[in-house]
């Protein structure tokens, strides 16, 4: 079991763009497993390749239906809006209302580089918009309106410093 440390608001690789994953590899191979093991422990939903200080566009998922790898996803539709409140293991302690599409459609390879399509609504769509967000160096502060911005201020001023001390 290989449990790694989620990086926090202020890790400078949760505001970069992820790389595209060439193929399917023991390295791949040991991300996903990390992430997997990582995903569990910390008790998320979904944990994004950056999140975990690796730059690279893969991300798993878990609702409790099962772990989904995704490579390389693209969101090719979405419809519907629906608002909902936000957290994250990189903002331990925050919460975000945010807009989100209500459902979508997802192309991506599998933990077997098989190419997959997958249509989610409702808490998976939102998970899925959460990790892809991530892997465009996106967090949900990033979408939070100006009012909440300043409510959470504070809060992301604090996840910073620890950052900038563990330096």
């Amino acid at each position: 079991m290989s449990v790694l440390p989620i990086k926090i608001y202020g890790s400078e690789v949760l505001k970069e763009k992820a790389e595209i994953v060439e193929g399917l590899d023991d390295e791949v191979r040991r991300l996903i497993r990390d992430l997997r093991d990582s995903l569990y422990y910390h008790q998320g939903a979904g944990l994004a390749a950056n999140q975990v200080g690796i730059p690279r566009q893969v991300f798993v998922v878990d609702q409790g239906k099962g772990l989904i790898v995704c490579i390389n996803p693209r969101i090719v539709a979405v419809e519907g809006k629906v608002g909902g409140e936000e957290g994250c293991l990189s903002l331990p302690g925050i919460f975000v209302d945010i807009e989100r599409a209500a459902s979508l459609q997802l192309e991506y390879r599998d933990e077997n580089w098989e190419p997959r399509k997958l249509e989610a609504e409702g808490q998976l769509a939102r998970i899925i918009q959460h990790e892809t967000d991530h892997l465009a160096g996106v967090v949900i502060a990033d979408r939070a309106g100006f009012v909440t911005r300043k409510m959470i201020g504070g809060k992301l001023r604090k996840l910073q410093k620890r950052v900038e001390e563990s330096l």
